[in-house]
């Protein structure tokens, strides 16, 4: 490199001299603009690092410029947008595969991007688009999407195509770091602003796939859950700087496929706000427009029930418990009606689906109300109503008590399949209350078959009777019918009836436990469901120390007793059986310690018992149960912390399950159809009014980024930048005095010149006047 280019970095670098270097390069055409100081900067980038626009734009007139592309990221790196934008004019970026191209992707001879042997100062996968988005210039990024740049949305993790496998071969590292710089671009909430149409829909299902990434990627799963948690606070924030009801249902609503779907009470379909409950963004849903836009529609044609107070809240909900069917005979008559609207209103299909609930549990109570204070029929008695009635005639038929209870069964059924045909069934599987609610009503249905299986035998075996006696007293009966007149205490284990008993009361167990799901519908009580079921989540995680541990000493306490049955002091870990109940009982205090002890003179193994039984219990009770208290204090804690945010979030969901029209009608009258009117709406005009609304969001949102950034204190880098600019300045100024000199200089030159002539003149005037 010659002397005069180094002098010409060097003034580039320090003191930004315009005018010297605009008359070097005039003057010595043969500089070399591309020569490098000693930290391996050209005249570009120390013209573009320091922000001199005019040398730039001066530089950029040079041919054979090199490391444009390094001098353009550094240019976005520090916001400099007038001279992107300078760059970008640049005939270098005619191609728009400059833009869309990482220095990884330019040929090994050019020299677009690198300034050194070790190649940029950025991240070789790092391109234009990606670093702005980063740097959250939204300028620069709706420039550079203006000229077609692009980030390209990396391909899925378990990708096997030839070029992920080759990045993966040649450096996995690498390969993951520009993966998650890609997701850092496609993230910011410059680019979801300025790249998307629906820019809510964008960032819910990104933050959805950063998530599952987070778990599938455990060696950068701080990283993308930060990348998830900020497409989760961008939503937030439209919805933040929402003004009014129309903005706010432009965000929960979306855009004009929610209209498609909606029906003729033109109610809200919330396509956007469901998939914010399916992915968790509980900010989102918690937010106070979002809670407040529910809250409207949760009292649809009961504005003023909000209002009223708690005594006549109740007073309505009991009311609709009593003449809950006076009221579904109505709906089934005039569907369409005021009233039938008011029916289909979200909160009176919650109360009416809770009354039905609680009226079914009472059956589960009534049915057993003939035992309340025991039975009178013991389990070595049968009774019949005539001779020839055989004693399980009596206890197989189905009471009308019954009935009711399977009619209600039925009634869920059908509305679990519609619940199934309406959404997808990996969303319904995910739902655990949907799994409990299958659980319930296959063990119901279960039990119920059993029972008529008994009854089927039964008959049967009575049908055998009638036809061939007509009393059973002193009579020798085939052992498969006589086996329906005995008692209770003959009958074998696997009966049907004894099954059926043992899975209707597993089914009322669970039924009850269903209560728990309406109880996010209250402040006091919902924070204790969520706590509740984080605990249940708890549990299953502790299991599987739980049970590695139980069944390892269950296996050893088996094999070190089951020679001795018969010889110890009872048949504690004699067989599996029986070392599993020990052990199980052990953890509650149950178990005696003389379990171990043995009645044969074998201390050895005596002694093995007592240690490995108190190791047992110091595992169990002292270090791992008190592992589960504490990990239940920690989740109880967790939600207790943000019990606000997760109580709202929990209700939302339990709100958004009524919003839907169908299902008005609760269990079982469901069973009977009711027919519907539908009608449609005007999809361009909504089309029209919902695009205008998220571009006022999204201007509003730029601008907000835009003047918080600029309320920023001035930092070191902007105190270099005025200082550059007053030194641009000073070298202006001076090169200006000098100019103004040298004219100066000449027009004295000049008049002397004139003066003298003058004075030539006067005296030759006055010689002449002498002559």
């Amino acid at each position: 490199c010659s002397v005069t280019g180094w002098i010409t970095a060097v003034s580039l670098s320090k003191y930004g001299n315009i005018p010297e270097v605009r008359r070097m390069l005039e003057e010595l055409p043969e500089l070399n603009v591309n020569c490098v100081n000693y930290m391996g900067q050209n005249a570009l980038q120390l013209a573009v690092a320091n922000e001199h626009l005019e040398l730039t734009r001066l530089l950029l007139k040079m041919k054979d410029l090199a490391r444009i592309g390094d001098a353009l990221l550094l240019a976005i790196s520090k916001g400099y947008i007038r001279i992107v934008e300078a760059i970008l004019n640049h005939e270098a970026f005619a191609d728009s595969q400059r833009l869309t191209n990482s220095p990884s992707q330019a040929e090994m001879h050019d020299d677009f991007f690198s300034y050194d042997e070790d190649g940029t100062r950025f991240s070789h996968d790092i391109t234009p688009i990606i670093l702005a988005c980063q740097c959250q210039e939204y300028e620069i990024v709706h420039i550079l999407l203006l000229k077609g740049a692009r980030i390209e949305r990396p391909h899925d993790y378990y990708c096997q195509c030839k070029t992920c496998s080759e990045q993966r071969r040649h450096d996995s590292f690498s390969h993951s770091q520009s993966r998650i710089n890609a997701y850092k671009g496609l993230a910011s909430p410059a680019y979801l602003c300025l790249s998307s149409e629906d820019p809510v829909m964008a960032a819910l299902e990104l933050s959805n796939e950063l998530a599952v990434l987070a778990n599938t990627e455990k060696e950068f799963k701080n990283d993308y859950k930060n990348l998830s948690m900020q497409c989760k606070d961008f939503v937030v924030g439209l919805l933040d700087l929402c003004r009014n009801t129309e903005e706010v249902e432009a965000i929960l609503n979306g855009d004009k496929e929610s209209y498609r779907s909606s029906d003729t009470t033109n109610r809200q379909n919330l396509i956007r706000l469901k998939l914010a409950i399916k992915y968790e963004v509980k900010k989102f849903v918690a937010h106070p427009n979002c809670q407040q836009q529910l809250l409207s529609i949760w009292y649809e044609n009961l504005s003023r029930l909000h209002q009223q107070t708690t005594a006549v809240k109740i007073l309505l909900v009991l009311g609709v418990a009593l003449g809950l069917p006076i009221l579904a005979f109505i709906y089934w008559i005039a569907p369409s009606s005021k009233f039938g609207k008011l029916m289909g209103s979200p909160f009176l299909k919650f109360v009416a689906h809770a009354a039905s609930f609680m009226i079914f549990l009472c059956l589960l109570v009534l049915n057993a109300a003939d035992r309340f204070e025991g039975t009178s029929l013991l389990p070595n008695m049968t009774i019949h109503d005539y001779p020839s009635q055989l004693f399980r005639m009596k206890t197989t038929p189905f009471t009308w008590m019954e009935i009711l209870i399977i009619s209600w069964v039925i009634g869920k059924i059908w509305e679990e399949c519609n619940n199934i045909w309406s959404q997808d069934i990996r969303e319904y599987i995910s739902e655990p209350w949907n799994l409990l609610d299958f659980s319930i009503l296959t063990i119901f249905m279960t039990s119920f078959t059993a029972r008529l299986m008994a009854f089927w035998h039964a008959y049967s075996a009575q049908c055998y009777i009638d036809k061939h006696h007509t009393s059973l007293s002193n009579m020798t009966l085939p052992f498969e019918i006589q086996y329906f007149q005995l008692a209770r205490i003959h009958w074998m284990p696997s009966d049907p009836q004894l099954i059926s008993e043992g899975l209707y009361a597993i089914a009322v167990v669970l039924s009850f436990s269903r209560i728990a799901y309406i109880l996010p519908a209250n402040e006091r009580f919902g924070p204790l469901q969520i706590s509740l079921g984080r605990t249940v989540k708890d549990i299953f995680k502790f299991m599987v120390v739980f049970v590695t541990v139980f069944v390892a000493f269950m296996v050893g306490m088996f094999n070190l007793y089951s020679y001795y049955l018969g010889a110890k002091h009872n048949d504690a870990f004699t067989t599996l059986e029986e070392s599993f109940k020990t052990l199980f009982w052990a953890i509650f205090g149950l178990s005696e310690v003389k379990s171990v002890v043995i009645d044969i003179n074998h201390k050895f193994i005596e002694n093995v018992g007592y240690v490995l039984y108190g190791v047992y219990n110091i595992i169990m009770v002292v270090v791992l149960l008190n592992m589960l208290i504490a990990m239940f204090n920690s989740s109880f804690q967790e939600i207790e912390d943000d019990a606000d945010v997760e109580w709202k979030f929990a209700r939302a969901k339990l709100w958004f399950s009524y919003f839907d029209h169908s299902g008005t009608l609760p269990v079982p009258f469901n069973l009977v159809p009711c027919p519907k009117s539908v009608s449609c709406l005007l999809l361009s005009i909504k089309d029209f009014i919902w695009n205008k609304i998220m571009n006022c969001l999204i201007k509003r949102y730029i601008l907000k980024a835009q003047r918080d950034k600029d309320n920023n204190e001035v930092n070191e880098g902007e105190l270099k930048e005025i200082k550059h600019d007053i030194s641009s300045l000073r070298f202006e100024l001076l090169e200006r005095e000098k100019h103004d000199k040298k004219t100066l200089t000449e027009l004295m030159r000049q008049l002397e010149e004139v003066m003298h002539a003058k004075q030539k003149e006067e005296q030759k005037h006055t010689l002449d006047m002498v002559s």
